[in-house]
């Protein structure tokens, strides 16, 4: 069953989609960024408010692929409890150097995610580096928002045969980018292992606005 990641900004928010049905707590700064960051004070608080109720992830940030900076980051969310962290793949001519040093954290039991962007050209075999060096999986986004979907980016075609590749090498397959309530069961085809939604269940469909309950009660129906 596909599960449902959506994206707080606090623990007011945390609460809100614990009482709603999310399957994941993803934690990230909409105003920072397509994968701003949250303060580590404030991630620490919603760890410690969510207590294992369901699993949290967090972004590192829109960070340059430089291996140092994201290995610090990682290492601070780590420390934080974080269950899931997920890491960006910017653009950058070689994403092997990151991935190096990535997999030694990896190999403690540290949970990494990939996003890739769908703007973004990416080589065929960089999924199974990404396989190689720990990751646990491989999430598909937007890096730009505004105002169009995954669903501009990628056709049918193209969403089923990047899922595909994905599951070839085991990993968990998650798919976000803008996505609403009318693309959940399009995007159900492909059977992600979860779908992740800011905007679309926010008023407006505005990802720096509230949540909206209606929206994230109508999504969890769907799934």
């Amino acid at each position: 069953m596909t599960q449902l990641l959506i994206s707080v900004t606090s623990i007011e928010e945390a609460q809100i989609v614990l009482d709603n049905g999310a399957d994941i707590i993803d934690l990230k700064d909409p105003s920072a960024g397509a994968l701003g960051a949250l303060p580590l004070a404030l991630i620490k608080a919603i760890v410690a408010y969510v207590n294992g109720q369901k699993p949290v992830s967090a972004t590192i940030g829109d960070l340059p692929m430089q291996p140092d900076l994201i290995l610090e980051r990682v290492a601070l969310l780590a420390n934080a409890k974080v269950d899931i962290i997920k890491i960006g793949f910017f653009d950058t001519d070689d994403y092997q150097p990151c991935l190096d040093a990535l997999q030694s954290v990896a190999q403690t039991g540290v949970k990494l995610i990939a996003v890739l962007f769908a703007e973004n050209n990416y080589t065929a075999s960089l999924i199974g580096a990404i396989k190689q060096a720990g990751f646990i999986g491989v999430m598909l986004d937007t890096v730009k928002k505004n105002g169009l979907t995954l669903m501009d980016y990628y056709s049918e075609e193209q969403r089923n045969i990047f899922a595909q590749r994905v599951y070839e090498y085991d990993l968990s397959f998650g798919l976000a980018g803008s996505l609403k309530i009318q693309h959940v069961a399009i995007v159900k085809k492909i059977n992600p292992t979860y779908i992740g939604f800011r905007g679309g269940v926010c008023d407006e469909n505005q990802r720096e606005l509230s949540l909206n309950t209606e929206k994230i009660r109508a999504i969890r129906q769907l799934l």
